[in-house]
């Protein structure tokens, strides 16, 4: 079957394998649709092909670099307690020696 293919049923839907759009003879020549080739086709398929095969890749660092920032800020939040916690038995002990100090004054 050697027919031309169709809107709805292409010949072939490589871009490449198609025949280019030529303008009919009732549009002006210069107007504001310019003939259609197929030169570009074939990069701009890569160039999305590449672009959809980097969007794991950029989830993927968004989604570690949101991690990152929790384990930092988790890491900082356990770095103040314990701050806090030592910071409460510096005073405790500071107590005991003011109180053991006063005693041994008072006597």
């Amino acid at each position: 079957m050697n027919a031309a293919g169709t809107i709805d049923r292409p010949f072939t839907h490589d871009p490449q394998k198609q025949a280019p759009m030529t303008s009919s003879t009732s549009e002006p020549s210069g107007s504001a649709t310019p003939a259609v080739t197929t030169k570009g086709a074939k990069d701009s398929r890569q160039n999305r092909t590449r672009e959809m095969q980097l969007i794991p890749e950029a989830l993927a660092r968004a989604h570690m670099d949101e991690r990152m920032r929790e384990a930092d800020a988790e890491r900082r939040a356990v770095r103040l307690v314990a701050a806090r916690r030592m910071q409460r038995r510096a005073e405790r002990v500071s107590m005991r020696a003011r109180r053991a100090l006063a005693m041994a004054v008072m006597q």
